[in-house]
């Protein structure tokens, strides 16, 4: 069979005016495969680079604004306890935080809470293991500083107990 021309121009302005890479027709015994060529890509070039990137302006920061910025961190640090009669419960693990034994579970202990020595806190899974934190002193709970389900950090401050 022969091809008709204008056919064929139709199809090749198809290919080119789509997202197409190759084509092929197969027609009463003639075969025809077009394929657009593939866009060369340089060492240190990828289609992702092509994209535009934000690209964050750094700006010079005057004296005022790192002072303020040092008296927000000193603000930061106002967590540790302030009178020897404040007993600070610090992780002794890396693990998750959980305030309650079960998600249903009323927690173990809340603000205003009385302790005494081996009352259990809080528990922090480490590697799929619970692990009860208790309460070394007796006293009540007056600052919680970890949200439950938050990461903690070996020896991340926990509760804060004022002493009886």
């Amino acid at each position: 069979m022969k091809m008709d021309i204008n056919y064929l121009k139709r199809i090749i302005k198809l290919l080119d005016s789509s997202g197409v890479a190759e084509l092929e027709i197969e027609e009463e015994g003639t075969r025809l495969r077009l394929s657009k060529p593939r866009p060369k890509i340089t060492a240190g070039m990828s289609p992702i680079n092509s994209v535009p990137q934000f690209v964050p302006q750094v700006l010079p920061l005057d004296i005022q604004t790192i002072k303020a910025a040092d008296l927000k961190k000193d603000e930061l640090s106002t967590d540790a306890p302030k009178s020897e009669n404040i007993f600070e419960v610090k992780s002794p693990m890396v693990g998750t935080f959980y305030r309650a034994p079960s998600p249903d579970a009323d927690p173990y202990v809340n603000v205003g809470s009385t302790v005494s020595p081996g009352v259990v806190l809080c528990i922090i899974e480490a590697m799929k293991l619970m692990n009860e934190i208790e309460s070394d002193v007796s006293g009540k709970i007056v600052k919680i500083l970890v949200e439950n389900g938050q990461p903690v950090e070996y020896n991340q401050p926990l509760f804060h107990i004022e002493k009886f």
